[in-house]
């Protein structure tokens, strides 16, 4: 089972939940509203924590959360390292996350990291390093299963009548692409229809850092997009779904600061709100004008734009040219955003096989 926050001196696993950094208690783990659930997303770009009760069957309550950009891999497609001064900015979110998960009495939780971590020469000192200093054992994950917990936690965005969806997620040092396939039947877990899947080993991070994320002229943007076409093209999965990809129940669904950038830009949102973008649509046109529109601005126009800013005013424009790739490797007239993914997978496949959904729940008592 996958480890969870550990006080010292011994670590304690997810079996053993944590109690406000103590030894686990006699009382089982359950909050006001239901058992307390955990997921952490240390990527290559960012470190995001979501704690929350089950709800309606398969549906949960957000009652904590933290995200930092941290850009943990900022230099390592050049080094293949991570930088002293990256791996201090991930402790420092990572103590906030262990302090905001040993204040509660978490009964399940997953903490995992991706593509910094899996390629950096220097992975497993950082991981030792967390465990000591943030007091938190994280698990590297595989790409497969990047992918696979993407998708379990996008299906509330799939609406019933859809035969096909390609669900992207644009990282910071890699892009996992999954082709879903509802056409003859469904069942409660998206996941179980992935018929084909793929990450790229490229990400906004690492496109930026290559070609450069400040200045971007249109040459330079064609040429980004050229690279992430060619890796694309690599990949064989497409005509699994391509029977379906001429209806109308067919879309891209996008899960990524990327896709939730731009659709804050084209709400002209003065202040990024999640509940706004989660589930928004937008049609071919729509995107066409916003990347055109931030192809025009330039570094300050970008930083000084509320729903990008300074974190992600270099990373944004290499986010777009790898959208445009798999725009047009997977044609869609719609594109449906979500704010959601790996986090969301977690605790839903950790509630999931708690059975939280199978039996009626003995919230704010014991079992």
């Amino acid at each position: 089972m996958a480890p969870i926050v550990v006080p010292p001196p011994p670590p304690v696993r997810a079996e053993a939940p944590v109690a406000n950094g103590h030894a686990p208690q006699r009382s089982p783990m359950f909050g006001r509203d239901g058992p307390i659930f955990a997921a952490l997303d240390l990527g290559t770009n960012n470190c995001r924590l979501l704690v929350a009760t089950p709800g309606r069957p398969g549906q949960f309550r957000v009652i904590d959360a933290y995200s930092r950009i941290v850009r943990l891999g900022e230099g390592l497609s050049a080094t293949g390292r991570l930088s002293e001064a990256a791996m201090d900015r991930a402790v420092e979110a990572l103590k906030v996350c262990g302090d905001k998960l040993r204040s509660r009495s978490v009964r399940r939780a997953r903490l995992v990291a991706t593509e910094a971590c899996r390629a950096a020469e220097n992975g497993v000192e950082f991981l030792d390093r967390v465990r000591e200093e943030a007091r938190i054992e994280l698990e590297v994950i595989d790409r497969q299963t990047e992918a696979r917990l993407a998708v379990s936690g996008c299906g509330p965005l799939v609406e019933r009548d859809t035969d096909a969806v390609v669900l992207f997620d644009i990282g910071g040092g890699s892009s996992e692409i999954a082709l879903i396939d509802l056409s003859r039947y469904r069942t409660p877990r998206l996941a179980n229809h992935i018929v084909s899947w793929t990450s790229l080993p490229v990400g906004v991070v690492s496109l930026a850092e290559r070609y450069g994320g400040r200045d971007v002229s249109p040459k330079t943007f064609a040429a980004m997009v050229a690279d992430v076409t060619a890796m694309i093209d690599a990949f064989d999965g497409r005509h699994r779904i391509s029977h379906l990809m001429k209806g109308s129940r067919f879309h891209l669904l996008g899960t990524s600061g990327t896709v939730t950038t731009l659709a804050g830009v084209h709400l002209e949102l003065e202040r990024y709100d999640r509940r706004r973008v989660d589930g928004l649509w937008l049609e071919n046109e729509q995107v066409d004008g916003m990347i055109a529109k931030l192809l025009g601005w330039d570094f300050g126009q970008r930083v000084a734009n509320p729903c990008i800013g300074a974190d992600r005013a270099d990373l944004v424009l290499a986010g777009c040219a790898i959208l445009e790739a798999i725009r047009a490797h997977w044609p869609s007239p719609r594109l449906r955003v979500a704010d959601r993914g790996l986090r969301e997978g977690i605790l839903s496949e950790l509630m999931a096989e708690e059975g939280v959904w199978r039996r009626p729940q003995p919230f704010g008592g014991r079992p």
